[in-house]
């Protein structure tokens, strides 16, 4: 039997399992948000090497007019819409089956909770071994950085899913509009940070935009899943969002990348600017917008097959990505500098071949994932060897993030 037969029996029977009423284009979505991750910083991110170790570099540091590709790139915009939108679905069966909000809301964090406990306890102890192998301790450093670095995520989108509840109150008063007072929060302190008092504003004034930066596709997630969120309302904000991401980049000067930039004073990701809101309201109107076309692509097996395959293996990509393109570069670094890999990204070379180590990426990721998903998986509990066990990855990580936070 060849591989293509195996593939097309696999998919067939992936798509002949799923229920009648699963939202094929909402899991499409998430799937592809999810990718945009890896793609990103696997695009966006690279290194330089010299006798101390691998050091973190970046392509937009040498070409500005690469910055466009984080338009696309960055679509974490359309992964808390998503999330708002399955959020609320769940919240709302639970409260039929008279699950408590509290019950729901823990089940929740400890499906986010155990891979990130699972990354960085694997971490801490590979740390100290990697150490007494040889590997140089900047490089070591250098690692950490990267794997804790998308895991901040994790921590704002748990703080959002517990406010789930006030999601739902405020829709229920304000309908898709229960968006727009973050919006208009974000740009209150744009205006302070940025504005003709900026030089007399604290710097923690940033921090300000962390909670509702990122809550307000959440929430027109929420009212997209409560159905006060259609297709007026997302030609709104694919044309207002638009329209207002243009003004900010050329009237207000925004930074045109929508990640930091090395050497860069100004970033609109961390926290998020008014720019990252804008290009969210974009994303979501789209989203919305192309929901029947992309559920109606979905209906093909061949589609359909991967995209549970991600979904069922997202956080284990969001948690894994970085240490496969690491592992891939330490390996590297033992043959010096590798184009593409361990050279300086400063040249168009550079993005040439970094696209064709992409694959080996995406390869060694596979083959991390086989063993990571089981930090997906319910834990043993019940048990004083699972208690203990549990408490040894919580020490572990703990001081793993220490370490990669430069704290000691």
């Amino acid at each position: 039997m060849s591989t293509l037969t195996v593939l097309r029996r696999s998919a067939e029977s992936i798509d002949a399992k799923t229920p009648a009423h699963r939202d094929r284009a909402v899991d499409g979505l998430r799937a592809l948000a999810l990718l945009a991750v890896p793609t990103g910083h696997w695009m966006l991110g690279g290194f330089t090497l010299d006798s101390a170790g691998l050091h973190n570099a970046s392509p937009l540091a040498s070409f500005g007019f690469f910055a466009p590709a984080s338009w696309v790139l960055q679509m974490l915009g359309v992964f808390f819409l998503v999330g708002g939108y399955a959020s609320v679905l769940s919240y709302r069966r639970a409260a039929g089956r008279g699950e408590s909000t509290g019950r729901w809301l823990r089940g929740r964090v400890a499906r986010l909770g155990r891979p990130v406990l699972g990354v960085t306890a694997v971490w801490a102890a590979l740390v100290p071994l990697l150490y007494a192998l040889g590997v140089p301790g900047t490089t070591l450093r250098t690692g950490s950085t990267l794997v804790i670095q998308p895991l901040w995520f994790v921590g704002v989108y748990t703080v959002i899913t517990a406010l789930t509840p006030y999601c739902v109150r405020a829709c229920e008063r304000l309908g898709a509009w229960a968006a727009a007072p973050l919006l208009a929060v974000v740009g209150a302190v744009d205006f302070l940070r940025y504005g003709p008092f900026a030089e007399s504003m604290p710097s923690w004034l940033s921090l300000l935009n962390l909670l509702p930066g990122w809550m307000f596709a959440y929430q027109l997630g929420v009212s997209w899943g409560e159905k006060r969120l259609g297709r007026r309302g997302a030609w709104l904000l694919l044309v207002g969002g638009a329209a207002l991401f243009a003004t900010l980049l050329l009237a207000f000067h925004y930074p045109a990348s929508m990640v930091g930039v090395p050497g860069e004073v100004r970033t609109n990701s961390h926290p998020p600017s008014l720019l990252v809101l804008a290009l969210a309201a974009a994303q979501s109107g789209a989203a919305i917008l192309l929901r029947d076309r992309i559920g109606a692509l979905l209906k093909r097996p061949a589609l359909w097959a991967p995209v549970v395959v991600i979904n069922l293996s997202a956080m284990t990509i969001l948690c894994w990505h970085q240490t496969a393109m690491f592992a891939t570069a330490a390996t590297g670094a033992l043959f010096g500098s590798v184009p593409g890999l361990t050279a300086a990204p400063d040249t168009l070379g550079w993005v040439g071949v970094r696209l064709l180590w992409l694959p080996v990426f995406a390869a060694l990721l596979i083959g991390i994932g086989r063993y990571a998903r089981k930090f997906e998986a319910p834990w043993q509990t019940g048990t004083r060897a699972s208690q203990v066990r549990r408490a040894c990855a919580g020490l572990l990580a703990a001081g793993f993030a220490v370490f990669a936070l430069g704290l000691a």
